[in-house]
């Protein structure tokens, strides 16, 4: 679907305040509300708009261990593959899981509320888990940037 220059304001201002009103929104595009409503209908319908989620702070609320995983499988039949991703579907602490080219096959975000945890999330979970071939890990020491969404370009 080809996205006009409305569409893409309305996108980034969504991306950055998810809470936004609609008449602040219309406001801020020059519409009035009921065609920017039925615009932000539109983009959520074709899947551009896939949620609405609130950014919570991980230390906050008890999760201050963000390490990433890269995990080496022994095939990468298609099967094999899917049933990984089906197994770390299962464990919540691992947030985002992405399939690369390489020689690491996947590379997880897993959050933790200490050591300990993440180390009964690594032996319980990962590394004996079907297909493993290799687990390895990489403690966050800090995060200079994460910013959600994408950067949205206007034409």
């Amino acid at each position: 679907m080809p996205f006009d220059s409305i569409d893409r304001r309305i996108l980034e201002l969504l991306q950055d305040d998810g809470r936004m009103t609609n008449v602040d929104l219309a406001e801020r595009v020059g519409l009035t509300a009921p065609p920017c409503l039925r615009r932000v209908r539109a983009l959520e319908e074709t899947g551009a708009i896939r949620g609405y989620h609130a950014e919570i702070d991980a230390a906050t609320l008890g999760y201050p261990i963000t390490v990433f995983a890269m995990v080496s499988l022994r095939s990468q039949a298609e099967h094999d593959l899917a049933a990984f991703e089906g197994h770390v579907g299962t464990i919540p602490e691992v947030r985002e899981c992405h399939m690369l080219n390489g020689e690491i096959d996947f590379i997880l975000k897993i959050v933790a509320s200490d050591l300990k945890s993440f180390q009964d999330i690594l032996m319980t979970h990962l590394t004996p888990a079907p297909n493993v071939a290799s687990v390895k890990t990489s403690l966050t020491i800090r995060t200079a940037k994460a910013l959600p969404g994408i950067p949205i370009r206007h034409t």
